[in-house]
């Protein structure tokens, strides 16, 4: 009698049922392999830009994009779509792009959030900024007097040990009215905005920076004129 392992089918001794054939002859059929083909034709040496890359590149799709992680991927990335374009394509392409650019610049300029820096973000830094644009301080003249000092300073003779004093003594002026300013911004700011925690130092010395620069180099540009009512 023929004795089984506990657990062993019927089959086990060589009568399964016939799985598929893996023969010799069943490889020549499958054909050959596609990447061993000899009449396949060779790449072009770099990768194809994606269909949706391409026509958003020419302004004909819009739509999220996943923005690159440093300046050398964002370079080959444009490098890559402008080279499935024609000349005029890459011509409009780049004309749009500049276009876009100055926008943002603009929108920037006027003080929207969503493209200012963090630090000018928000409605409580809005209202410093137009406390500040609405208020002349002598903080306000540290830039011009700053150059004058440093051009009397090339001058030999009486003038440029004049200007060593007037600088030591403009150092003074400047730390003290820069010392109120912040105090005064941030009493302004907490009489508006009880709740804020944006308040503090940081608020001072924000202040005491968009002070010290003239009018027509602040960023974003002043909404009010001196002596305005905000």
């Amino acid at each position: 009698m023929k004795l089984r392992a506990f657990g062993s089918g019927k089959n086990d001794t060589g009568m399964s049922s016939p799985g598929p054939d893996v023969g010799p002859d069943s490889a020549a059929a499958a054909g050959p392999d596609p990447s061993t083909d000899a009449r396949r034709p060779a790449g072009k040496g770099k990768p194809t830009p994606k269909r949706r890359d391409q026509e958003r590149a020419r302004g004909l799709r819009s739509g999220p994009v996943t923005a690159p992680m440093t300046r050398k991927e964002a370079k080959e990335r444009r490098k890559t779509t402008e080279a499935a374009m024609t000349k005029d394509e890459r011509k409009a392409a780049r004309a749009q792009e500049r276009a876009a650019r100055e926008e943002r610049r603009q929108l920037m300029m006027e003080g929207d959030d969503r493209y200012v820096l963090s630090r000018d973000r928000g409605e409580v830094r809005r209202f410093a900024r137009d406390w500040i644009d609405t208020h002349r301080r002598l903080i306000n003249w540290f830039m011009p007097l700053a150059l004058f000092v440093i051009v009397f300073q090339l001058v030999p003779g009486p003038l440029q040990e004049l200007s060593q004093l007037a600088f030591m003594a403009m150092i003074v002026v400047i730390v003290v009215d820069g010392l109120l300013l912040g105090r005064t911004v941030n009493r302004a700011v907490r009489d508006r905005f009880p709740g804020t925690e944006d308040a503090g130092f940081g608020m001072g010395w924000y202040a005491v920076m968009r002070a010290t620069q003239p009018r027509m180099l602040r960023t974003p540009r002043p909404r009010v004129r001196p002596g305005d009512a905000i």
